[in-house]
């Protein structure tokens, strides 16, 4: 998959789930200060499915402790 197209996708994903809070990482974003973890997760994930989007979400315990979960190319 090109550069122009993941990078396409992150911007759809952000557009569509309007983080309030989010970091750029080489490989997707992070979004952060998140209240309510297991709404958004599933949210973020009907939102890659609606727009057929080529991501995927990526969450571990640690990062569930400071409300957070990745956005990442697939």
């Amino acid at each position: 998959m090109s550069e122009h197209k993941t990078a396409t996708d992150i911007q759809k994903f952000i557009e569509k789930f309007e983080p309030s809070k989010f970091k750029m990482l080489s490989r997707g974003i992070e979004v952060r200060g998140i209240k309510d973890l297991n709404k958004s997760i599933n949210f973020a994930k009907e939102v890659i499915a609606k727009l057929k989007l080529k991501l995927v979400i990526s969450h571990s315990a640690e990062m569930a402790m400071y409300g957070s979960f990745e956005v990442i190319y697939q």
